[in-house]
């Protein structure tokens, strides 16, 4: 079998032609998984003698039970598995070819896709592959949930007459009540439990977190992550399905992935497959086939699978009781806080991105800040229209001091947005006022503009607007018109609004910038009683003080350019 012809590169090939339902986020990673089995990639490649060794390893092992029981698990593995044990293993660099890519596996699906019986599957591989004396540990919150996977890798074992002899019993394998030992490796597999065991001070080549979701913090996460700093080839598997909680750190991860995904972020040690529905279908989970297909990649071709998951639908729709495990667990949709969606898609953000600097010389701009508390981010926008596009530009700013700190809390590389001009880092722990106070007032000499007013949110920021407001000499001589702007859905909705549509009609431009992409990533949008829509600062993953900063700014442009242009309805008092 050569590599185009196996089924981890015909399953990824169809994903991401779209043969195969799937969510946005699964095409990214397929499209990436092909470019390396096409032999594009200049770094990395895949090690076709390892790929080779799997298949053989999955032919020596039996499914224990199912439908398939009887069967290798080589016959019953599908695609999604071919490319998770693919990717995992074999994707090496071009440099050494011992050193694997992927250092984590991050995989969001649905319940009864065989996930607990693909990681036991994985484990046997590891405990087989990987060099003498390797640990492996599972990791779940409680005991029973962390016994599973050590439960299928004993039934895969024992159903295996060449893991299991019959007549040699315990010849390559020993099971013990506490873990399973492979002779031939000496590697050792032991399952521990979040709530019980002591994570610190082990020493994993190999980790997994099962069902992460339900976790109340990243503690288990990061314990197994830190004892592997001296592991070459270090690998974790993290796992789970959705769960009702927005805050956990499983979303966390996801919402990572995505950012990584969407090339906000780089990690080139991150293998993720997200088997969620995309954000636009979700409302329409009761009629549209796709949401089910997006979130349960082991329905294609499983007629027993599917005829299950149509009438737990149909059970959902018709009691409310039901909707909550059925969406959350068979969906991948969070139904509590069914409100809160993303606010624009990153996607359809860059698509309004300029790599060529705006010329902003002689644009009329309106200026939007967001002051938050002085040990925290800030941001200032500008916006301007010209004819039917508008144009923006955003500046962060954050205290020096605590840039290192808030790189590695908030996972973006502030260092790198100050040395491309998209962020400032001024004063020691807090911001300096007068640093902003100052970017706004040279924003005419710098860019050629003429600033018709500056919108401003009165919280952190009524001194500053009392400066704007005098003059850079406190003469008024040069002063800035200040507008306050109230904080709220109802206020801010039309500008939130128009951010929508500017971007879907791609009549949105703004200079490039990672720190405005990662700020738009963070944002989650709700709504509020009327529907007025709003960014929830929240439910958002992250910093959004960007995303204010240009509401300001576009809530002004709209309210004194766009809405007054000619031809518009005059509405008369009486």
């Amino acid at each position: 079998m050569t590599v185009k012809t196996h089924p981890a590169y015909t399953y990824a090939c169809g994903l991401k032609d779209g043969s195969i339902e799937c969510g946005r986020y699964v095409k990214k990673q397929a499209s990436i998984f092909c470019n390396i089995f096409d032999g594009k990639d200049p770094d990395w490649m895949v090690n076709e003698k390892r790929l080779a060794k799997i298949g053989k390893l999955l032919k020596m092992m039996v499914m224990p039970s199912g439908p398939k029981a009887g069967q290798t698990v080589y016959e019953a593995t599908t695609g999604y598995q071919w490319m998770l044990y693919s990717a995992a293993l074999c994707v090496v660099s071009r440099q050494d070819q011992l050193k694997r890519r992927y250092e984590q596996v991050i995989l969001e699906i649905a319940r009864k896709n065989f996930k607990t019986f693909t990681i036991a599957v994985l484990f046997i591989l590891l405990m087989l592959m990987e060099p003498r004396f390797s640990r492996l540990f599972s990791v779940a919150p409680d005991g029973t949930l962390s016994k599973e996977v050590k439960v299928a890798v004993e039934a895969i074992i024992k159903s295996s007459p060449a893991l299991w002899p019959e007549e040699d019993v315990g010849r390559y394998f020993k099971i013990l009540r506490t873990e399973v030992r492979c002779k031939l490796t000496d590697s050792t597999f032991t399952p521990l439990n979040y709530s019980t065991n002591r994570l610190d001070g082990r020493l994993p080549n190999v980790f997994l977190v099962d069902e992460a979701g339900a976790l109340p913090n990243s503690y288990a996460i990061e314990a197994m992550s830190s004892g592997q700093v001296n592991i070459k080839n270090k690998l974790g598997f993290i796992i789970s399905t959705k769960y009702p909680e927005h805050e956990n750190p499983f979303e966390d991860l996801v919402n990572y992935c995505k950012k990584v995904l969407d090339g906000v972020e780089q990690d080139e040690t991150l293998f993720c497959l997200l088997f969620e529905p995309d954000e636009e279908l979700r409302d329409d989970w009761a009629s549209d086939d796709r949401v089910l297909l997006q979130a349960n990649p082991a329905a294609k071709g499983n007629p027993e699978l599917w005829e299950s998951l149509l009438k737990r639908r149909q059970r959902a729709i018709a009691m409310e009781s039901a909707r909550e495990n059925f969406l959350c667990k068979h969906c991948n949709i969070v139904y509590q806080g069914v409100g809160t969606e993303c606010f624009i898609p990153i996607d359809d953000l860059q698509k309004c991105r300029t790599e060529d600097p705006i010329d902003w010389s002689g644009m009329d701009v309106y200026v939007g800040v967001d002051l938050a508390m002085s040990n925290d981010n800030c941001a200032v926008a500008m916006a301007a229209t010209d004819g039917n596009t508008v144009f923006a530009r955003v500046m962060g700013f954050l205290p020096a001091d605590r840039m290192e700190e808030k790189s590695a809390v908030e996972r973006f590389d502030y260092a790198g947005a100050v040395r491309r001009g998209e962020c400032i880092a001024c004063g020691d722990r807090t911001v300096d006022y007068s640093v902003i106070e100052d970017y706004v007032f040279r924003l005419s000499e710098r860019y050629g503009v003429n600033v018709m007013a500056l919108g401003y949110d009165r919280f952190n920021a009524i001194s500053s607007a009392q400066k704007w407001e005098r003059g850079p000499n406190g003469d008024y001589e040069n002063a800035i018109t200040c507008v306050q702007i109230r904080q709220h859905s109802d206020t801010l909705h039309p500008a939130f609004k128009l951010m929508i549509e500017l971007t879907e009609s791609g009549r949105l431009r703004y200079d490039a910038s990672r720190l405005l992409e990662e700020n738009f990533a963070n944002a989650r949008a709700s709504r509020d009683t009327n529907l007025n829509l709003y960014v929830n600062k929240k439910k958002s993953t992250g910093k959004v003080d960007v995303v204010f900063a240009l509401a300001n700014a576009l809530y002004l442009l709209q309210q004194n350019t766009l809405l007054c242009a000619d031809g518009g309805f005059v509405c008369q008092e009486i």
